[in-house]
């Protein structure tokens, strides 16, 4: 297998949903992985800890840890899971949020089983004009989750991307239980929900299920409202395309959500919030090289 092969486009996983929001939340990496820029190299899973496990690259196998270092990267011992309900499980997006930042994109990227959360769709529009993901608690679900470990800067870049219309949370692996390919379970892990509460199906009044085909989406809220037919409609791709190139619309838009009775307020993640990093983002502090929690 050569590097080649292994290329985002190669794989079918670059749709960048920013830039295509249709596409949202793009394709999640189906197996764990290192991400190198445009590249996608699998990860040999090991009974060990993260850093133990093996790269594969060019018919050859090391360590992740000692790959991380011939690039220049920190160890997964400074690093920081997130788990990852939209978007950020799509290397292509990924990717695109680090290196138009100047940030190396190299990222492991691991799908894991997380009990206690489920995932549905934010009460607003985002700035690129589609209806973003959003984690509620649900303690009996149990899914599988990419989990990205973000170096410091990296953290802070996907912050700034995240607020104010998202939180940060770190969830303790004693309520949510998060399990990785190797076993181990995770200590702890960090966790963005929205701002703006979770949509609910009108017909249940319960979180709509998340993660399904975005026009889809839209398609059922544009029906299911006049008032947003008239504001974004008639179809999808006018809604992303007029949302996307205006601010006003879409605050309007967020706003008649609430207004047809379809939002259900986030509460349960509240005491898990991470008050040190809504700190930094609102004095703008230099990044937390201690933030918690890391993973050796």
């Amino acid at each position: 297998m050569t590097t080649k092969d292994r290329s985002l486009a190669a794989l079918g996983l670059d749709d960048v949903p920013a830039e295509l929001p249709l596409t949202y939340p793009g394709r999640p990496t189906p197996e764990p992985s290192l991400l190198i820029g445009d590249l996608l190299l699998p990860l040999d899973v090991r009974p060990l800890r993260l850093g133990e496990w093996y790269v594969e690259e060019r018919e050859e196998e090391r360590r992740l840890d000692e790959a991380l270092a011939d690039l220049g990267q920190v160890g997964t011992g400074h690093r920081h899971p997130v788990i990852a309900v939209g978007s950020n499980a799509s290397p292509g997006q990924v990717s695109h949020k680090l290196t138009r930042l100047g940030i190396p994109a190299t990222v492991p990227m691991v799908p894991t089983r997380v009990r206690g959360i489920d995932v549905g769709y934010s009460g607003h529009i985002s700035p690129a004009g589609y209806v973003a993901g959003t984690p509620y608690v649900d303690r009996d679900a149990e899914t599988t989750r990419v989990v990205t470990w973000l170096d410091s800067t990296q953290l802070k870049a996907v912050d700034d991307t995240e607020f104010p219309d998202y939180r940060r949370a770190i969830l303790p692996g004693d309520a949510f239980r998060m399990t990785m390919p190797s076993g181990e379970r995770l200590g702890a892990a960090y966790i963005y929900f929205s701002a703006h509460g979770v949509l609910a199906d009108s017909a249940t009044s319960q979180p709509r299920p998340g993660g399904g085909d975005q026009s889809e989406l839209l398609t059922a809220l544009l029906a299911d409202s006049a008032r947003l037919r008239e504001l974004l409609g008639p179809d999808p791709a006018t809604w992303v395309r007029r949302a996307g190139a205006d601010r006003s619309l879409r605050e309007r838009g967020t706003l008649l959500f609430g207004t047809e009775g379809w939002v259900l307020p986030q509460t349960d993640f509240l005491p898990y919030v991470d008050e040190s990093a809504e700190l930094r983002l609102y004095d703008d502090l230099s990044p937390l090289e201690d933030s918690l929690p890391c993973h050796g």
